[in-house]
């Protein structure tokens, strides 16, 4: 189901990361924070807090560094008014940081870089292959209908249950396809091999095509 119907998934990177990529994996936040940083009030706040702005962690005595993506549209007296079943902002955040997120859908993709907060810079997008990446990561992955960390424009619930296993996720039984189109397909942790599932990288700026990367 899920391969036939999404055969490739999609991620979006700062500029400049697909080296430290092909280094390290791709991490999650949690991830870069167990490699790369140690446990202090700056690591609570976070991978439990609202992050409204970027965040450098310095990786190597280089200056290189991951950035750890804004969580914008994910404010958290807006977020406390969507959880189910008395889940805090604090446990939302956490859980999301310890993922790893692709999209389903290009045009998913192509929505979010030309959103307004990300139009005018500059992205690494990695095109992925499902098929070899399931297989591989099959035991954890999570599949959900909806951008899980927006709260943009409308208020719309979720809760734990809006990430099913690809065993889970409702089909039609007639034909087989999503009954929900699948929104985010989502990796548990990292994923330290990224680079052996990698079929494209290109820079790209909204809808601009700037370059190529190396594989």
């Amino acid at each position: 189901m899920l391969i036939n119907s999404y055969p490739r998934l999609f991620h979006m990177a700062e500029p400049e990361s697909w080296d430290l990529i092909q280094e390290y994996g791709l991490l999650s936040t949690k991830a870069t924070l167990d490699r790369f940083v140690g446990e202090d009030e700056l690591r609570k706040s976070l991978e439990e807090r609202h992050r409204s702005s970027k965040t450098k962690v310095e990786v190597n005595e280089n200056g290189q560094s991951i950035v750890l993506r804004d969580q914008k549209p994910m404010p958290r007296d807006r977020l406390a008014l969507v959880l189910n079943d008395g889940i805090t902002p604090e446990e939302w955040y956490s859980f999301l940081n310890s993922k790893v997120f692709t999209w389903a859908e290009e045009e998913r993709l192509n929505r979010l870089l030309k959103a307004r907060e990300y139009r005018k810079d500059e992205h690494d997008v990695l095109v992925l292959d499902t098929t070899a990446l399931i297989e591989k990561y099959d035991r954890s992955v999570l599949l959900c209908h909806m951008n899980s960390g927006n709260t943009f424009p409308y208020l719309h619930k979720r809760g734990w249950e809006i990430f099913k296993s690809v065993e889970a996720y409702p089909v039609s039984k007639k034909t087989g396809k999503p009954q929900k189109k699948v929104a985010e397909v989502v990796f548990d942790y990292s994923i330290p091999d990224i680079k052996d599932f990698v079929l494209e990288a290109k820079r790209v700026k909204g809808d601009q095509f700037i370059k190529n990367l190396d594989l």
